[in-house]
């Protein structure tokens, strides 16, 4: 697989592993995705006690405000935090 493949594969098995263990293995809950944030993106968010941060998080990145996270929301999240660190580190260039 390419690298881009890869990194695919790498998100896809980073959703499933947290999605289900409360409810839909297709969507994320406040606490799968408040789980995810804190193993998979501590680097960044730091972690997540703080239970307001998790709500305003779980909140924005819910667009149809449907109580959960679906895989299409997770994406965004995922893409917009992508293109955070690529305009940081073209700065630093």
């Amino acid at each position: 697989m390419s690298q881009v493949q890869q990194a695919m594969a790498m998100l896809i098995a980073a959703f499933h592993k947290y999605s289900g263990k409360e409810g839909d293995k297709c969507t994320l809950s406040k606490g799968e995705l408040k789980d995810l944030l804190n193993a998979e993106l501590g680097d960044i968010f730091g972690k997540s006690s703080d239970q307001k941060a998790v709500d305003k998080i779980f909140k924005d990145l819910d667009a149809n405000a449907d109580g959960v996270v679906d895989f299409q929301e997770y994406v965004t999240l995922v893409a917009c935090l992508t293109m955070l660190c690529n305009d940081f580190f073209d700065k630093k260039k």
